[in-house]
């Protein structure tokens, strides 16, 4: 059977809701460990940007890096400022101030400003189906047990902007992915992204405490970014072969999975309740992909592959 780049898309985003469920509940772990937030993710997202350069010398990218226009260093330039740096401060350090739940939950409304700032400037649209999907999906995540309400604290304020700022990013990225590879965006992204700050952590004078982190938490700070380094790969390249406010939207499962691993590991409860979330993920998940799939199916995008030149 032919993989259709929606099919593509679809598998990617919801690869990359895994992942992204995953480390919203790993990065609170790591937060205790690593208790100054912007030098723990200055450090993660160094460990990104490397296995990234690593994997641009691996698939020979050097040639479209080689070839990139003023106007694509541009966007890149912009995607690294706005998604790759000061969301990441503003995150973690509202991370260290509420539970890895309700991060979750609030970074998970990214579909809504995606959506908010999609539809205007890049003329994409959404279904009443698809919108009932949106719906399903995002009502899903209250069925787990573990959230008991926001807090409306500093903690939870900041993660709202940084995920304001990200969804502006998906808009610049999804522009940049016209005529730029997923693997060099996210490259730059990461890469440029982690430059300023450590530029940053240069200014605050913590770049020293490295000297000083033990084995368990370097182990952190390695896990982090590794996960951090397969959510932009297939997140940057399922945004490449699909609308913006479809990917964004089929994040959203991410709270599910910190959910399950909160019930697991703190709560240690799995109330009859996660069928109701099933159920409603998986109707939300049917209505926004089989809606979206013509949509995604007939735009002009290449053959899904990592490298492009």
């Amino acid at each position: 059977m032919r993989t259709t780049p929606a099919r593509f898309a679809s598998y990617l985003a919801l690869l990359t809701a895994v992942i992204s469920g995953t480390a919203n509940f790993v990065n609170k772990l790591a937060t205790t460990a690593v208790p100054d937030p912007i030098f723990f993710t200055t450090l993660k997202n160094g460990v990104t940007a490397v296995l990234l350069i690593g994997l641009l010398l691996a698939f020979r990218q050097g040639r479209e890096i080689r070839r990139l226009t003023g106007r694509q260093w541009a966007k890149l330039i912009a995607i690294a400022v706005i998604g790759g740096s000061i969301p990441f401060t503003l995150f973690f350090t509202g991370l260290t101030q509420t539970s890895a739940l309700n991060a979750s939950l609030i970074h998970k409304t990214l579909f809504l400003w995606v959506a908010l700032l999609a539809v205007p400037l890049l003329k994409e649209r959404l279904s009443f189906p698809q919108w009932l999907g949106v719906a399903a999906i995002f009502s899903a995540n209250f069925f787990v047990g573990g959230f008991t309400g926001f807090k409306f604290n500093t903690g939870e304020l900041l993660i709202l902007g940084a995920t304001i700022l990200w969804a502006v990013e998906n808009v610049i990225a999804k522009i940049a992915l016209r005529d730029i590879s997923s693997g060099t965006v996210a490259a730059g992204r990461m890469v440029l992204g982690t430059m300023i700050l450590f530029g940053l952590s240069a200014v605050r004078g913590t770049l020293g405490q490295a000297s000083s982190l033990n084995a368990t938490q370097w182990g952190w700070i390695i896990l982090t970014g590794a996960l951090l380094t397969g959510y932009v790969l297939t997140w940057y390249t399922a945004l490449k072969y699909a609308p913006a406010t479809f990917v964004v939207t089929l994040l959203v499962p991410a709270t599910l999975v910190t959910n399950l691993l909160s019930a697991i590991f703190v709560t240690h409860q799995l109330p009859a309740s996660q069928l109701g979330s099933g159920v409603l993920l998986i109707l939300g998940s049917i209505l926004m992909i089989f809606f979206a799939k013509r949509t995604v199916e007939t735009a002009a995008v290449p053959k899904p592959k990592f490298r492009q030149s």
